[in-house]
């Protein structure tokens, strides 16, 4: 018999698992939308067909490119301010890092700002240009200080 402690660690490591698949697949769907402006549903579609979208929080990436998508022009008004340039001359793998983040740090309350700025530093380090996620970094949080100032003051 598997204890409770154990059981809820193990459910916990696997939501984080697919929580972080469900981001990089919005990661890849977001990069498309940048470059193409492909509508949401063709781009669930594609990540559906992906063999890791089975391993993923579907719920989960569902959220962040609806949300995201539908949120656009929010998001964008909102980091705007910390950047140094225009977002659309960010790398679209750093754009659509930070509107992620945005989307999470601003929509999601209950995933803890720390967890949000990582999962977007990690996956800049990933996929992103060299110094991509000190920028990413920087950017959310800033932006965590200003929409969550009594969680970014912990």
């Amino acid at each position: 018999m598997v204890p409770a402690e154990t059981s809820a660690t193990s459910r916990r490591d696997a939501l984080k698992g697919s929580r972080r698949r469900s981001r990089e697949l919005a990661l890849q769907a977001l990069y498309e939308w940048l470059l193409t402006g492909h509508d949401t549903d063709t781009l669930c579609r594609q990540a559906g067909e992906s063999k890791e979208f089975l391993k993923a929080d579907k719920a989960h990436f569902e959220q962040l490119v609806r949300g995201v998508i539908e949120h656009a022009n929010d998001l964008h008004a909102g980091i705007q301010p910390f950047l140094d340039r225009p977002a659309a001359s960010l790398s679209p793998v750093e754009h659509a890092l930070l509107l992620i983040g945005g989307y999470e740090l601003t929509q999601c309350p209950d995933i803890p700002y720390r967890v949000v700025i990582n999962e977007a530093v990690e996956l800049a380090k990933s996929y992103g240009g060299t110094d991509g996620h000190k920028y990413v970094n920087g950017v959310l949080d800033k932006l965590a200080a200003q929409v969550r100032p009594a969680e970014a003051r912990k």
